[in-house]
């Protein structure tokens, strides 16, 4: 089975936004809403825009149950056959455009979500070890873009940390 790069750092957002529940919030005229669940909205390109479907409850899920989720909700996204509860609500998306080579851009936040995960294309760049030797190591972007009112920066540089550790140490997600 395969399983894709996106359905790993949709896993790594979702255990991030558990392990960092600041950031799995929404902002409304009276409150913050802080969610119990982990929803993950993934934009998913269709004919004349885009739509995001959401994986619900994606911390809890392994990584071939969210694969076949999302591959099901991509396909019934391009068919314009989801039910409205499948892409509206959740409370983070991610946008990646790696597929198609772009590396690095800034994505625009979905109200009244309180930010969202842009994904660049991986690319061999130098890094060093500790000992400052140099080696080539597969190397992506990743741009948060959130609502201070929520997500400020200390609680969303918290996020980017956790996604780092699961998007590094990819052996966590399947524990």
């Amino acid at each position: 089975y395969k399983i894709s790069v996106n359905d790993f750092i949709i896993k790594a957002s979702a255990l991030a936004l558990r392990d960092v529940p600041e950031a799995n919030a929404s902002w409304t005229d009276e409150a913050i809403l802080l969610y119990n669940n982990v929803d993950i909205s993934v934009a998913v390109a269709i004919d004349g825009g885009l739509i995001t479907p959401i994986v619900k409850n994606a911390d809890k899920k392994n990584l071939t149950i969210l694969s076949n989720e999302m591959k099901d909700l991509a396909q019934r996204a391009r068919l314009n056959k989801l039910a409205p509860e499948e892409f509206q609500g959740g409370g983070f998306s991610i946008s990646n455009l790696g597929m198609y080579g772009i590396k690095r851009f800034n994505a625009i936040i979905n109200p009244p979500q309180s930010a969202i995960l842009a994904i660049g294309a991986g690319d061999k760049r130098p890094v060093f070890d500790d000992n400052g030797n140099v080696s080539a190591a597969m190397v992506m972007d990743a741009t948060l873009s959130s609502d201070h009112r929520v997500v400020d920066g200390a609680v969303g540089a918290e996020f980017l940390a956790a996604f780092k550790r699961y998007v590094e140490n990819p052996i966590t997600m399947l524990i």
